[in-house]
């Protein structure tokens, strides 16, 4: 089939859409949220992973008219260009990113640029190098990645329907390029178009394979390259509801990579490898919708929260370049309950984690004790007492000790908000070492990695 033939079809009946979804004006932010939704992913999942477009190769025919696809998305929506000369196009080579941008509302920090970006490319009909196989028949890359650019565009279309924006610029973006080593946003970040060469990135989210997520998990990469961006999660989190798994290992496998290579603060959300990756089965019939539209969510929250955060953002944490999953595992390692002393308060150990001091990790509950009773569980993090933020383990310490006989802990668990009342605590006592702090665990070397 000829992709010039189809893409006017496509074109129009995404005008049909969006005009019934911009035609009126919306009333307030919670109406325009709720222009997210399963439907108007998978509609972009099908047009996108059609065989029409033969797989989407980055410089292909196919890949153009995926380009033109998204454009013509953006340009329905209202959303104003930010590529070359007056387009939505980043030129580079053969290829194209396409880019985006929701000004910002406050003229102090018009000029901190938050990043929202999935890659449009796939690997066409495929190849020894790039397929699983078998080789030769369209790659049509649902999940990967049609299914990053859904949650894009549904994003963009509620950034632009906001009757009030970010206080940030939000800028939309579509690599060209990643499976070819990742060229459109290195490109970007080496090389920004003249309407953006002012605007510096403070903070990117990038959307790679989203589309199959299973019982609720999504894999969270880069989540420690801002203090205190575990809790920003979280609370996107809050009516998602998904279980997030911090991942600490940093790999150049897509395109958060080179914003982290460049020191700006980047999280990726996948929803995980399965065995149509990178084969001709990567289809849009295995692409679940439901879940495109609950990653986009948790992505907005994300993204709006950074956008709107006041003051000064936090800025990218060095030492998370050198972490790695078995420094995470020798952090979060449960200390053995041991034998229980006769006067228990309240019942836990927790240790405290530099790249999240805000948020000590529970690594002992005392069985029986009030906070086992409540349910308090290892791994557990503890963010507030009595509704109150705490600053670090030492300040959790003293406010735990100086408690009365009950107390409500907000907790962070796999990246969601749990609150639990806790009572039997008794009297402060003296010493109040029962909800003690744990020793760090011993250094441990980072494993090998292969490529």
């Amino acid at each position: 089939m000829d992709v010039r033939a189809v893409l006017p079809a496509i074109a129009v009946g995404w005008s049909i859409l969006s005009a019934g979804l911009f035609g009126g004006e919306r009333g307030h932010a919670a109406e325009a949220l709720s222009v997210i939704d399963a439907v108007g992913a998978g509609r972009h999942v099908a047009a996108l992973a059609d065989d029409a477009l033969e797989g989407r190769e980055g410089g292909s025919r196919g890949g153009r008219a995926a380009g033109a696809y998204i454009v013509e998305t953006l340009r329905n929506a209202g959303l104003r260009p930010a590529g070359d000369e007056g387009t939505y196009y980043q030129r580079f080579g053969t290829m194209r990113n396409i880019l985006a941008l929701v000004p910002g509302s406050d003229p102090a920090c018009e000029r901190e640029l938050v990043v929202v970006g999935a890659h449009y490319d796939h690997v066409g009909y495929g190849t020894a190098a790039n397929s699983y196989g078998p080789t030769g028949l369209i790659h049509n890359g649902a999940d990967d990645n049609a299914s990053g650019v859904a949650g894009v565009l549904e994003i963009a279309e509620v950034l632009q329907a906001m009757p009030a924006k970010p206080r940030r610029p939000v800028l939309l973006a579509f690599w060209d390029g990643e499976e070819k080593g990742l060229l459109g946003s290195w490109h970007f970040v080496r090389v920004r178009p003249q309407p953006l060469r002012e605007l510096r990135p403070v903070f990117a989210v990038n959307l790679d394979m989203i589309g199959r997520l299973r019982g609720d998990r999504v894999e969270v990469y880069g989540g420690r390259t801002m203090t205190g961006l575990r809790r920003i999660l979280a609370e996107a989190n809050r009516e998602t509801g998904l279980e997030l798994v911090i991942d600490w290992d940093i790999v150049d496998d897509s395109d958060h990579f080179p914003f982290i290579e460049s020191r700006v603060p980047t999280v990726m959300l996948h929803t995980g490898l399965h065995d149509e990756y990178h084969r001709p089965s990567d289809d849009v019939q295995l692409v679940n919708t439901a879940g495109v539209e609950a990653v986009a969510r948790l992505a907005l929250g994300v993204v709006t929260a950074v956008a709107d955060r006041p003051g000064t953002l936090a800025g990218f944490r060095d030492a998370s370049r050198q972490e790695k999953n078995a420094h995470r595992d020798a952090l979060e390692r449960v200390v053995p309950a041991g034998p229980v002393a006769a006067r228990v308060r309240w019942g836990m150990s927790t240790r405290s984690d530099a790249g999240d001091p805000s948020a000590p990790v529970v690594v002992r509950v005392v069985p029986d004790s009030p906070l086992d009773l409540a349910g308090l569980r290892c791994g557990d993090r503890i963010i507030a007492i009595d509704g109150e933020p705490i600053a670090n383990q030492a300040a959790m310490l003293e406010r735990m000790a100086k408690a009365g006989d009950a107390l409500m802990l907000t907790l962070e668990r796999v990246g969601r908000i749990v609150e639990i009342d806790v009572s039997g605590g008794g009297a402060p006592v003296a010493s109040g070492r029962d909800q003690d702090a744990a020793p760090p665990p011993a250094a441990e070397p980072a494993p090998a990695r292969g490529p």
